[in-house]
């Protein structure tokens, strides 16, 4: 029996660094009542739902093919630390730093939940998130993003100090024609053909 191919969506994806802790004024804090708090660890139940909420809009799926004990691993590993935005009390956002090296921290994923979008939060995050990552004696810190993820987040983590460093096309099958995700998920990028 032959398995159909899933048709799959051309992604650029962009390398970015930063070699030093960015000299400048942090934007301001959200007017609203916050917290940035760390999950120490975050429990698997509560990644997921952190996970899939942000990401479900940018197709993320990488994490969702992870299974319970993986993700586990990965939550209580010393080098993972999630910090959570909270914002009058209500998960607002996360960001996820992994410490590759010694030398070099990885913001391996960041991003608002749908109903915080477009408040201003997300520069205050992100940029919370570098000084965390900056506070250990480090000398690079790294982000990917790539075309499925918001449209302005290239320009996001260049204005915050990341430079590019590299840049690869992938092919990816839908998430959305293989049942990973449901069809009318991200309604602004077009299914794969």
């Amino acid at each position: 029996m032959n398995a159909v191919a899933v048709p799959e969506l051309a992604v650029t994806v962009t390398q970015l660094e930063m070699t030093s802790k960015p000299l400048r004024t942090p934007p301001p804090p959200p007017l609203a009542r916050h917290l940035l708090m760390r999950a120490e660890p975050a429990t698997v139940s509560f990644y997921r739902y952190l996970y899939d909420t942000v990401g479900a809009n940018w197709l993320w799926t990488d994490r969702r093919e992870w299974d319970d004990e993986r993700l586990a691993d990965r939550l209580s590993d010393e080098r993972t630390d999630v910090y959570v935005l909270y914002v009058d009390g209500v998960p607002a956002g996360f960001g996820e730093l992994f410490q590759e090296g010694a030398d070099t921290t990885d913001l391996a994923y960041f991003g608002l939940l749908p109903d915080f979008i477009g408040r201003r939060l997300g520069p205050f995050l992100l940029w919370s998130l570098i000084d965390l990552a900056w506070s250990r004696p480090i000398r690079r810190m790294t982000v990917d993003t790539c075309t499925l993820d918001h449209p302005k987040a290239l320009a996001h983590y260049q204005r915050a100090g990341f430079v590019p460093y590299a840049q690869r096309q992938v092919r990816k099958p839908d998430p959305r024609l293989t049942g990973r995700l449901p069809r009318d998920t991200a309604p602004h990028i077009p299914l794969a053909v």
